[in-house]
């Protein structure tokens, strides 16, 4: 098991006052670099859906979101300590099971949709750009540095998960897809 190497039991050091931020194994990098802002990106998704999970939400997509959370914990840590490996190969598969489970009840996409519906399901496309940006950010850091092919696949994974729990979440709470209509307001 990861423990934390630090306890913090002072939150504000000043160590980062020069644009600076320590890292997992000690070394400190620029806030502005592509590992930062990739974490970030990982850190924004994460809290999204922890407001997610404020909702009313069934059960199984509850246990679902909070496995989610910590996964990205494990690829934020994965992460801030480079060269290290937290994620499993096997977690974008479990996705890809949730991803078919939760699809298997909707109806085939004719048409493009529009992030909306009920707020759980509007929150849910909310984490799914969030998702698409983080999966950017992570593959800009791999495009300089090396990271696990398995955070690149697990955030690719998990946008398409949240695009179906979208839907599937507007289906649950009684309603269905908003759907585009080209040149609504032309």
């Amino acid at each position: 098991m990861y423990r934390m190497g630090h306890r913090l039991t002072k939150i504000y050091t000043r160590t980062g006052d020069k644009g600076t931020t320590g890292l997992g194994d000690g070394s400190r990098t620029h806030k502005a670099s592509l590992r930062i802002a990739a974490l970030g990106d990982v850190d924004e998704l994460n809290s999204v859906i922890g407001l997610l999970l404020c909702e009313e939400i069934p059960a199984d997509v509850r246990e679902l979101l909070t496995g989610v959370q910590h996964d990205l914990f494990d690829l934020g840590g994965e992460l801030s300590i480079p060269g290290a490996t937290l994620l499993k190969a096997t977690q974008p598969a479990r996705l890809e099971a949730a991803i078919d489970h939760y699809n298997s009840d909707l109806t085939p996409l004719k048409e493009f949709i529009l992030p909306g519906g009920t707020r759980s399901a509007a929150l849910t496309h909310l984490a799914r750009c969030i998702c698409r940006r983080a999966e950017r950010a992570v593959v800009a850091l791999a495009s300089k540095e090396t990271v696990a092919d398995a955070s690149r696949i697990y955030l690719n994974r998990l946008s398409d998960l949240l695009f179906v729990l979208g839907r599937w979440l507007n289906k649950a709470g009684g309603g269905g897809d908003v759907l585009w209509q080209k040149g609504k307001n032309a």
